[in-house]
């Protein structure tokens, strides 16, 4: 009589070349290859899947996928399911934090329904105007915002705290730390840290592909790989753009045309609101740029 294959729940953490690599409780990493209908499936597997498999080979810990659980959500940008929260990384010094680039991000995640933390590193070396300018650009609109510094370890207490329990995807450009945070998560990841490059100041570090890291029970971190600026305003429309401002909301409905651009119209309650100081000029700044980029972009 054939023995009773193994069946076993776990979390793909990682997908390359066809092979998928699975954790599973009390036997760590599988790898799995998919049957065809999988593949072929609706449910396609990707990283972040909860999935189900059996145990080929418990030595060599080799496994078969054989159905994928149904996800809470998943993303384009990055491919990836089951993420609770995005953590943006940005440093306050060395680099420069492009903070146009920030609202990048912001739109992409905020677009695909995600709840987005963002988070400013080198806390140590920041000058304190511009951290005081910075933090409330971005708390007073309505984000969560920490500051931390992965070399004096400040910070990550919080950073511990937040991601107990939750799927979360680390997200910014190359050079912020954003390796450094994970690697002090999660010391197993190893990954590359390397220094910025004193010509051009930008991190030798690029992630190449998703990858979920098992931290503890029930908390993964993941690494996504890097995106041009172009990539984060996929799809977004110049009309639409002002809906991902939320500190517009209070102003909407009351500038004298409506629709209203909120950026050359006279009359316009959320530049009136920027100009009496209770609106951003980083923000409001960086909306006016996205805005006519798209603008742009759409003439050619």
């Amino acid at each position: 009589m054939a023995e009773t294959p193994i069946v076993l729940e776990g979390r793909i953490i990682k997908a390359i070349a066809g092979f998928f690599y699975v954790y599973a409780d009390g036997y760590g990493v599988i790898e799995c290859h998919a049957k065809g209908v999988l593949r072929k499936g609706p449910y396609r597997p990707i990283v972040g899947d909860r999935v189900r498999l059996e145990l080929i080979d418990e030595q060599e810990k080799l496994g078969s996928l054989i159905d994928v659980l149904k996800r809470t959500n998943s993303l384009i940008r990055p491919e990836v399911a089951n993420v609770d929260q995005a953590l943006i990384v940005f440093a306050y010094e060395s680099p420069e934090p492009n903070l146009q680039l920030l609202d990048r991000f912001l739109l992409m995640l905020e677009k695909q329904g995600t709840n987005c933390i963002i988070c400013f590193n080198k806390l140590d070396i920041a000058d304190d105007n511009k951290k005081k300018e910075i933090l409330n650009a971005y708390s007073q609109c309505g984000y969560r915002v920490l500051e931390v510094s992965a070399k004096s370890h400040e910070g990550m207490d919080e950073i511990n705290s937040l991601i107990e329990g939750k799927v979360t995807a680390f997200a910014g450009p190359s050079g912020v730390g954003k390796s450094s945070l994970i690697n002090l998560i999660c010391p197993e990841a190893l990954m590359e840290t390397g220094n910025i490059s004193r010509k051009t100041e930008r991190g030798k570090h690029t992630t190449r592909h998703s990858q979920l890291f098992y931290v503890r029970p029930d908390t993964y971190i993941m690494d996504t790989p890097g995106f041009t600026a172009i990539d984060l305003m996929e799809g977004v429309e110049a009309e639409d753009l002002k809906h991902y401002y939320n500190e517009f909301y209070d102003y909407e409905g009351n500038c004298r045309f409506d629709p209203c651009s909120h950026t050359h119209e006279p009359g316009c309650s959320v530049k009136d609101a920027r100009g009496e100081g209770k609106i951003s000029k980083i923000r409001y700044e960086n909306y006016a740029y996205l805005y006519n980029e798209i603008k742009s972009r759409k003439r050619y």
